[in-house]
């Protein structure tokens, strides 16, 4: 079930799920039924399905709500992963009516994602390996492109960016232990751009269950179940899912709280994220992650609540503030700036919130 938190005048029910998905639809190896499966089993309140430039399987009716044995629902959503012509700058299209053709440069497939009412975000964007001949990396190039997002932290990359002969065994065997923390590069990069205008982050699985040959016996290569237990996100909303409500109106919910940075990224492996706030108040203002909140002279405080003991660390315009060990910090805010959170767990990346902007 969603979890409520009340503080002060502030109300948010928060939902968890994954994001970044593929099935047969493209390159991944399950069908629709069989993803969510694993995703109703792990008791997740949502799926976004990302196949590469196609919505067929919303067509064809599967985006709607699969319940588990307890009658828990989880919803389902078909959004899509774009590409240009070279198969290059993947580019995550949430929330929108019709595909983009791929045979378009970044720059285009970014505004045109957009103009049908969606918005978008960049797929493991820092990403390089070479492991694997047969997965070449796919980072992005097109920097000049006004993106919405940037997916900070994909499970699968950093599997991969991080397999060598010496650690194949043990990464293949116990894989979701191999998950340590966001390339620094690509966090240093999402801030760099937040002091310019406002980039949402989202971490996905990038889940394809790749099938492989072994001693001539077909198996699953990362199964579902097993991706869906790594890398999730946490929206928080106003209004509760109601699912005797038609599902264009619910679905906008999750995907406007995305849209606006409403959210936070955690690794559930290391443990159950939900309870995690961060907030700012300002004499009788509060502003939540992905707003904006004005200076107040000695009247600005963030605010940090963790689900357990852990080291918060609070980053400003990308410099590391103040760390703490603790389940709660709060901290008064002097300067203007761009504020967010990471929570780590036994020196291994736990939670990561989106920003909230503090102007003068």
């Amino acid at each position: 079930m969603p979890l409520t938190i009340k503080q002060s005048t502030m109300s948010a029910y928060e939902y968890e799920g994954v994001v970044h998905i593929h099935s047969v639809y493209s390159d991944g190896s399950g069908t629709i039924e069989e993803i969510m499966q694993a995703a109703t089993e792990l008791g997740l309140d949502f799926a976004i399905i990302t196949d590469h430039n196609t919505l067929k399987s919303r067509t064809d009716g599967y985006e709607g709500y699969y319940f588990n044995e307890h009658g828990h629902p989880t919803l389902c959503l078909i959004s899509y992963e774009a590409n240009d012509l070279y198969d290059q700058n993947h580019y995550l299209a949430f929330g929108v009516s019709k595909t983009v053709h791929k045979k378009k440069y970044a720059s285009d497939y970014v505004e045109a994602v957009r103009e049908v009412g969606g918005f978008g975000v960049i797929a493991h964007p820092h990403e390089q390996r070479e492991a694997f001949e047969q997965y070449p990396p796919f980072p992005w190039t097109e920097w000049r492109a006004s993106f919405d997002g940037i997916e900070i932290w994909n499970q699968m990359s950093e599997w991969m960016e991080g397999l060598k002969p010496e650690n194949r065994f043990r990464r293949a065997f116990h894989p979701l232990a191999s998950i340590t923390a966001p390339p620094r590069e690509t966090l240093e990069l999402w801030d760099k751009v937040n002091q310019e205008r406002k980039v949402i982050a989202t971490g996905g699985v990038d889940a394809h269950a790749h099938k492989i040959n072994v001693l001539g016996l077909t198996l699953k290569f990362f199964p579902y179940k097993v991706c869906f237990r790594s890398i999730h996100m946490h929206v928080l909303l106003e209004e509760a899912i109601d699912i005797t409500k038609p599902i264009e109106t619910e679905r906008q919910k999750i995907y406007d709280a995305l849209r606006e940075g409403q959210s936070f990224i955690s690794n559930s492996y290391l443990g159950s994220a939900k309870g995690f706030r961060f907030w700012a108040t300002a004499k009788t203002h509060t502003a939540n992650m992905g707003e904006t909140i004005s200076l107040s002279n000695k009247n600005t405080h963030i605010h940090i609540l963790a689900p357990k003991r852990c080291t918060i660390r609070l980053i400003a315009n990308g410099n590391l503030l103040i760390e703490q060990q603790s389940e709660r910090l709060d901290y008064e805010i002097c300067n203007a700036g761009v504020y967010r959170v990471e929570c780590f767990l036994n020196g291994k990346a736990w939670i990561f919130s989106n920003a909230i902007r503090i102007v003068a």
